[in-house]
């Protein structure tokens, strides 16, 4: 990761600059990731399975708008997928991702005896954790997936390569090119070089994701 050129090597610098000035913002947003892992309840962490299915191809502060709204107004706990459907104005997919949702809240919410946290605790590690979320929850893809269990406080250290992200590991020239589309095999060879410098810069792999959210979009969101 040492051999940048001069314009790739400012680009590092911004991205360093960026992270020493937000770093206690952005460990203060880690901390309240960790704390629903640590005390969150089962509705708490549904509601953000739910954040992540809505997020792919939408804006992300407004799918957090819309679980809130579910959430104030009932739906997405107990409302039917009519109901759901009215309220996600602000996603792409809506009758896909209702479905989703429906699915998802039988299995994790409804049924007592299958817990989420329950489930993911017996895993234990990250890596597996994401494989089998992945591979059993519709609508979860190893970007939302990742990001799931970053934001429940379970694991910090997986890519979320969404278009923020991945449009500044082209920035800084992690990667040549952004792809049209990412397959597991190409999420992981991204993950691995985003590893890399993450070491390279010193800044954990938790911590860049939110240093290059902000650097798009000017927030620390989740």
């Amino acid at each position: 990761m040492g051999n940048f050129s001069s314009g790739k090597g400012n680009r590092r610098e911004e991205i360093k600059s960026i992270y020493e000035s937000k770093r206690q913002e952005i460990e203060l947003r880690l901390n309240e990731f960790t704390k629903i892992w640590k005390k969150g309840t089962k509705k708490e962490i549904f509601a953000e399975l739910v954040f992540c299915i809505l997020t792919p191809q939408a804006n992300g502060k407004l799918c957090w708008s819309a679980v809130e709204n579910m959430i104030r107004k009932g739906v997405l706990f107990t409302g039917d997928r009519s109901q759901i459907v009215k309220e996600l104005s602000s996603a792409r997919f809506i009758h896909k991702k209702s479905a989703y949702i429906v699915e998802a809240r039988e299995k994790f919410l409804l049924n007592s005896k299958v817990s989420l946290k329950s489930i993911i605790s017996q895993i234990g590690d990250g890596y597996k954790a994401r494989e089998w979320l992945v591979q059993n929850v519709k609508g979860i893809g190893y970007k939302e997936a990742s990001h799931f269990l970053r934001n429940i406080g379970f694991e910090q250290n997986l890519a979320i390569l969404d278009r923020h992200i991945v449009r500044n590991l082209q920035f800084v020239g992690v990667i040549k090119e952004i792809p049209g589309s990412l397959s597991k095999g190409r999420y992981f060879d991204i993950e691995k070089r985003m590893m890399e410098f993450s070491k390279a810069a010193q800044i954990p792999m938790s911590h860049l994701d939110l240093v290059m959210w902000y650097k798009e979009t000017g927030e620390i969101f989740k």
